[in-house]
């Protein structure tokens, strides 16, 4: 299963280049992961307040590939492709229509709220995420 958001170029997401800066593109993927959380029920707020535990990016491997522009319609495509006890690697894409844009892969750690150390991720949000997984394969 693919989350989907759409995210507009606005005039202060671009460059003296005229282009999506590219540090901007990193936004959009955060906003898409945290609309793609929020969806399946894990809200950051929660999972700090509640549940006592952050996902914070540990690694990424980003690929930019062509330019977005001011007033662009971009779509935002994410998914988990893998799950382990304490992180989890997402896939996140970037299109113009249907041409491709932006393509990362991100690492997602799951750490203690207090003191930031990695921790197991809880039962339930485990089994959320890997039944994504299998759902989408």
């Amino acid at each position: 299963m693919t989350h989907t958001i759409a995210i507009r170029v606005y005039y202060e997401d671009t460059d003296a280049g005229g282009v999506v800066y590219y540090a901007n593109y990193l936004k959009f993927a955060e906003r898409a992961r945290t609309e793609f959380l929020r969806e399946a029920g894990f809200e950051n707020k929660s999972l700090r307040d509640d549940k006592g535990i952050l996902l914070v990016v540990r690694h990424m491997e980003a690929d930019y590939l062509k330019p977005a522009r001011l007033d662009d319609l971009l779509r935002v495509e994410t998914s988990v492709e893998s799950m382990k006890n304490t992180y989890m690697v997402m896939k996140q894409s970037i299109f113009r229509e249907n041409d491709l844009l932006f393509s990362m892969d991100v690492k997602l750690a799951c750490i203690a709220a207090e003191g930031f150390k990695p921790v197991v991720f809880p039962v339930e949000l485990k089994k959320g995420f890997e039944d994504h997984i299998a759902n989408a394969r």
